[in-house]
């Protein structure tokens, strides 16, 4: 054997053991996922924020207990009149998804039309029964690829990430939380409602994704065209057109940040771009606070997201570990003039990847509202300093090493 095959010989068996240290990697973390220990979730039931001052006719509430949260949805559901459109990531066949089943067949029952959209991979679990709808209710249920050479084109593997509920045109929902009782009680995460002419986007939205992609003849309608904002905007990311919109609004927030930056996102496994804004604003002075949970429902996106903390950590970004439950919200607040809430994560899926939605909101009474919420939450977590992140096992940075390759598939 020539010199040179012996070293293609080598190189080859050197790449299959990656890969197949890597797969085991994988495999055992996914399992290691599904059977990770639940435990009772801790943390402050705060009660919902009702602000008025957001922007001229919108009223705005937060949310960030998922019980309040689904009571406010449901009770708004049960008072439409025109039209119903919720859209959701997850929706679970438990005590909360079947209430939230039932009100909108009853609503449908009594004339309201109604549309419903769930991305179809992510409830493969749920019972196929409890997916299905009566035909007087209009129902898409999203599908990422449809023909095998879908598989090739990245614009056809986004899933519909999104959490939407719009109830007749004028009151508007978004945020991170899923529909289903673990949600409800277990998570900590935060959701946004908007009463008023600032809702009419989100009906547009929903609308928008309804027609590209359901292939109805039935379609949502708008009353009213929505009107541009000066303090609310809408970002929406469509990767069939390859619009990532939110990406760039959080690059252009954060290299425009003057005093502190407080970023809450459960998977933080972000492109070069993202990272590299977030190290210029603390080399400048800026005080840049992330705060993820110390163990999220995806030990695969923990292992990846802690690839960057070393790098954080040097340049001078606080992490903080949230603790007692899983927290699921993807929000920021910067200079406590700026705030954004929605359902995309600081990873590579949500930023360039799959369809989202984020408001972005100006004004000082929602940032200082969206501050408190941040400083209870880091409250209930703990830092994490380099001189403890350096002396971390062994095993633990070679497992990152490996791992690290996986970052654009999270």
């Amino acid at each position: 054997m020539s010199i040179r095959a012996a070293v293609l010989n080598a190189v080859l068996v050197i790449i299959v053991a990656l890969v197949a240290l890597q797969t085991a990697v994988v495999v055992s973390s996914a399992i290691a996922t599904r059977f990770r220990r639940r435990r009772d979730a801790i943390f402050p039931n705060r009660q919902p924020a009702r602000l008025s001052e957001v922007a001229e006719d919108n009223v705005v509430t937060l949310y960030t207990y998922g019980m309040d949260l689904y009571d406010a949805m449901l009770q708004d559901i049960r008072k439409a009149t025109q039209t119903i459109c919720i859209e959701s990531f997850i929706w679970k066949g438990d005590t909360i998804g079947s209430a939230f089943k039932e009100a909108i067949i009853d609503q449908a029952k009594r004339g309201v039309e109604v549309f419903v959209i769930f991305d179809s991979f992510a409830n493969m679990v749920v019972p196929r029964a409890f997916k299905l709808f009566p035909d007087n209710i209009h129902t898409y249920r999203y599908r990422a690829w449809r023909r095998p050479l879908d598989v090739i084109d990245p614009r056809r593997l986004a899933r519909d990430h999104r959490k939407l509920l719009i109830v007749d045109e004028r009151i508007g929902y978004l945020g991170g939380y899923n529909i289903g009782d673990l949600y409800g009680a277990k998570w900590r995460d935060t959701h946004v409602r908007i009463e008023g002419d600032a809702a009419r986007q989100l009906h547009a939205s929903f609308a928008d994704f309804w027609t590209e992609h359901a292939g109805s003849a039935v379609r949502p309608k708008a009353t009213q065209a929505p009107a541009l904002q000066p303090h609310v905007r809408l970002y929406i990311n469509n990767p069939t057109r390859i619009m990532f919109p939110i990406r760039s609004m959080y690059i252009e927030a954060i290299d425009l940040a003057k005093d502190r930056i407080l970023l809450t996102t459960p998977y933080f496994v972000p492109d070069r771009f993202v990272l590299e804004s977030l190290i210029r604003a603390a080399k400048r002075g800026v005080s840049v606070q992330l705060l993820v949970p110390e163990q999220s429902n995806h030990l695969l996106a923990d292992w990846l997201a802690r690839t960057y903390f070393t790098k954080c950590l040097r340049r001078g970004i606080r992490i903080f570990l949230y603790q007692g439950a899983m927290i699921h919200a993807k929000t920021a607040t910067i200079d406590g003039e700026w705030t954004t809430v929605g359902t995309a994560n600081l990873d590579r899926l949500s930023l360039m990847g799959n369809h989202e939605v984020n408001v972005e909101f100006f004004g000082a009474q929602l940032a200082r509202q969206m501050e408190d919420i941040f400083i209870e939450d880091r409250a209930h977590g703990r830092e994490l300093l380099l001189h403890e992140w350096l002396k971390r096992p062994l095993v633990q940075k070679l497992g990152e090493l490996v791992l690290s390759p996986y970052w654009p598939f999270l």
